[in-house]
């Protein structure tokens, strides 16, 4: 099982996030017992760097995304997968795009995030992390 986790997944994590955070500990810790294989796309990383920077300092900052990185696999953003996500019609929003990018690349089974209306047209299909553990038990 290969999962992409989506930026709201690592900001439940990080924030500690009620009620989500106990489902996300658990996915969290099945892909760092390599249970099931996880990855993140590298602009989550750049992403949380900013929005976080009122909860942490930029060295907690620093410390935390370089744990993270160094916990999942990290599939970078390259032009074939801008272009094509500047290309594709079906997402509103580019981000969610190129999440979509991303989890193909990793040849993803799933896209774990709590917005799955963002992705009803992606090709990886995506489930908010309840579902995901309903289908993994």
């Amino acid at each position: 099982m290969r999962v992409l986790l989506d930026t709201n997944i690592i900001m439940d994590w990080f924030l500690g996030r009620q009620p989500h955070v106990e489902q996300v500990a658990v996915i969290i810790k099945m892909c760092t017992e390599d249970k099931i294989k996880g990855c993140i796309a590298a602009h989550t990383v750049t992403n949380l760097f900013f929005i976080l920077r009122n909860e942490f300092s930029v060295e907690k900052r620093r410390l935390v995304l370089l744990d993270l990185c160094n916990e999942f696999k990290v599939i970078g953003i390259d032009a074939s997968k801008l272009i094509s996500a500047l290309k594709n019609n079906n997402f509103n929003d580019f981000e969610d795009c190129l999440q979509d990018e991303c989890a193909m690349n990793f040849n993803a089974d799933y896209i774990i995030t709590r917005n799955t209306a963002d992705f009803k047209n992606s090709k990886i299909k995506a489930v908010n992390p309840i579902k995901f553990l309903e289908k993994i038990n």
